[in-house]
């Protein structure tokens, strides 16, 4: 079995204006971290025998992994798209709305619309790219919604939609 995995799909570039300064400041935070875990780094490898060095092996692992987010972010917040403009039809779902809905049962849920590097299932923000955003983008008030889900489709009816401030 080999080792090969397909690319991921591209995510969408769109962000708001606290996603985009969360990642800023994450990425100027681990850049310290980094500084931190080299010192600690060097510090363990001076103890000698590196093979069953406990320390320097987690240093090394520990930095390892701040390199991969710090690269992540660097080649993503670029890319980035802050959207700070709400749309000119704001009874219409498009990016960053907060929309409420009613399924089937007659429970109502609220979902946010945001990038995919801020969402947050304990908030109830979605990615855009989520099936559910997918599905609800350019609908209005009233609209009745499928979506497919892995336990079968699902219907939801649009109850409002609003735009939070930033």
């Amino acid at each position: 079995m080999g080792r090969y995995r397909p690319p991921q799909p591209k995510q969408s570039p769109y962000i708001t204006r606290a996603g985009y300064l969360r990642l800023e400041a994450e990425s100027k935070l681990l850049w310290v971290r980094r500084r931190e875990v080299t010192k600690a780094l060097a510090a363990a490898a001076a103890e000698g025998d590196r093979s069953e060095n406990a320390e320097y092996i987690y240093r090394k692992k520990e930095l390892r992994e701040l390199d991969r987010r710090i690269r992540y972010l660097q080649k993503r917040l670029p890319d980035l798209k802050v959207v700070e403009t709400r749309p000119s039809n704001p009874e219409q779902i498009f990016f960053g709305a907060l929309v409420e809905l009613e399924d089937d049962a007659g429970e109502a849920l609220a979902y946010r619309i945001v990038g995919p590097d801020e969402f947050d299932p304990q908030r109830g923000w979605i990615s855009m790219d989520a099936p559910l955003a997918q599905a609800l983008l350019k609908r209005f008030v009233d609209d009745e919604v499928r979506v497919q889900t892995p336990a079968g489709e699902r219907r939801f009816w649009v109850l409002s939609v609003t735009y939070a401030v930033d």
